[in-house]
């Protein structure tokens, strides 16, 4: 353990609501919610003013719009939150070399290692000038956490939030820890919590009376001495400025049952497509294929495969994810499907599983994502074109978001991130005056400042794939 609180870690305050509200002037101060707005969407991010009515992430919408059923409900702009979560990396990696990203809003950085903090006073400095740069390039907000190990810095920024700034002394730490619940810790998940409670241990000071020996007993050999280790605040974890990708996957969430068996598998061809699109794009191959199903019942299967070398090659994992839905029984109907590829590798083998004469094959260059999708994918419902909370475009009245659509009208609000709150008009969805356009930056570039520099100034067409943030692990899920 170090003896200054030089790790620092960072966590973009209501990240994806945060930004809505920033771009959108009527809903500051408003109950916002992000995620999939279908049957079956879950919550991504929820703002402050949402999560008063227990709105939180990963809540099922249905339930979300239960409870705050004034809020605005709208769908992700990832290409939008990936620019400015970059500017937001930027600032970071001018700190330190060793920068860690956990996800698009949020991470790890080891101040010694950019010799700019060695105390707590100097860290402090630094963790307050990054909030104000932060703020000031991106007119967000984020919580800051100090402390001497990757553990602490970030149960710090817990408590700083919202747009905070906490400071861990070395010398404190048991002391901190020992009436936390033992959910603090990582690694202590409902399953692990709900079995120490059973014990009678509920905070991190009955971890340390029940002693080592007892934890071993209780969760095994390696999760009791790592979990011991945790609650005498011992953590010598780096800061990782590389994480390695383990695995490339994408999924979708179906809003209404499938039991098709060939729609079933039309979609897990494309899904096949959509992960080659995205390894490629990573410069990876990988050895493994596999295949999720969850069906009707919420039962969630696994298949996989194993080929004899790397592969990128688009008709070998079409292939291999076929096979591996044939052992599955779909007769039910699908709720989910997912494909992946594992045992990466940066270098692809010939394909060793050549396909038969005449069958149909992809080209070596990008792979269009709905080459594969059923014909009535192919022309999306009016709900899909201007999806809620999107950005578009009026000849007459300018720059504006969706606030809904729907029976054939569009509803849009005219308003930039730099106005007053904008006035709201309806047209037909086929309006040829009215275009999806790119969001607009929240901050305006200073003068000299490159383009893509500023907080959104990168920022592409809204609707696109969302990835994860820098050197992430690479998977994809749709919000639903």
């Amino acid at each position: 353990m170090r003896t200054a609180p030089t790790i620092l870690h960072l966590d973009m305050d209501a990240f994806f609501a945060s930004v809505e509200q920033a771009s959108k002037p009527s809903l500051r101060g408003k109950a916002v919610v992000v995620g999939g707005l279908g049957p079956r969407g879950v919550v991504a991010t929820a703002s402050y003013e949402a999560r008063v009515f227990g709105v939180h992430s990963a809540m099922p919408m249905g339930q979300a719009r239960r409870l705050a059923p004034h809020a605005a409900y709208l769908v992700p702009r990832f290409q939008l939150y990936k620019s400015i979560s970059e500017r937001v990396m930027e600032l970071l990696r001018a700190l330190s070399p060793l920068v860690e990203p956990l996800s698009l809003d949020e991470a790890f950085v080891d101040l010694e290692a950019g010799g700019v903090a060695r105390d707590e006073a100097s860290a402090r400095l630094v963790g307050a000038r990054l909030r104000a740069d932060i703020r000031a390039a991106t007119g967000l907000t984020g919580s800051v956490g100090l402390a001497a190990s990757k553990m602490l810095a970030k149960i710090a920024s817990e408590q700083a939030k919202p747009d905070g700034l906490v400071v861990i002394e070395p010398g404190t730490e048991r002391a901190l820890l020992a009436p936390m619940s033992v959910r603090t810790l990582p690694g202590v998940g409902p399953a692990t919590g709900d079995h120490l409670r059973r014990a009678g241990i509920t905070t991190v000071g009955e971890i340390v009376e029940a002693g080592e020996d007892e934890l071993v007993r209780l969760l095994g050999k390696a999760h009791g001495h790592g979990l011991y280790a945790m609650a005498l605040a011992r953590d010598d974890r780096p800061v990782v400025a590389e994480r390695e990708a383990k695995s490339v996957s994408v999924e979708d969430t179906y809003d209404v049952d499938i039991h098709d068996r060939l729609r079933v598998g039309m979609e897990v061809q494309r899904l096949a497509d959509r992960c080659v699109r995205r390894l490629r794009g990573a410069g990876l191959s990988g050895r493994t294929i596999v295949l999720k199903v969850r069906r009707y019942d919420f039962s969630t299967l696994t298949r996989s495969e194993t080929l004899r070398g790397p592969t990128d090659d688009p008709a070998v994992i079409r292939e291999a994810a076929a096979r591996l839905l044939d052992s599955v029984d779909t007769t039910g109907g699908v709720r989910l499907l997912g494909v992946g590829v594992s045992g990466l590798a940066d270098y692809t083998q010939e394909d060793l599983f050549a396909q038969a004469a005449g069958e149909r094959t992809v080209a070596d260059g990008p792979v269009e994502e709905h080459a594969a999708a059923p014909a009535e994918e192919q022309q999306a419902p009016a709900e899909r074109r201007w999806p809620a909370g999107h950005d578009v475009r009026h000849a007459e009245f300018g720059h504006g978001w969706v606030q809904g659509s729907g029976l054939g009208r569009v509803t849009v609000r005219f308003e930039t991130p730099g106005s007053t709150p904008g006035r709201v008009r309806t047209f037909r969805v086929d309006d040829p005056a009215l275009e999806p356009a790119d969001p607009l930056p929240l901050v305006l570039r200073r003068p000299g400042e490159k383009r893509g520099a500023g907080a959104a100034g990168a920022a592409g067409a809204s609707g696109q794939d969302g990835t994860a943030g820098p050197r992430v692990g690479l998977s994809e899920a749709s919000p639903g």
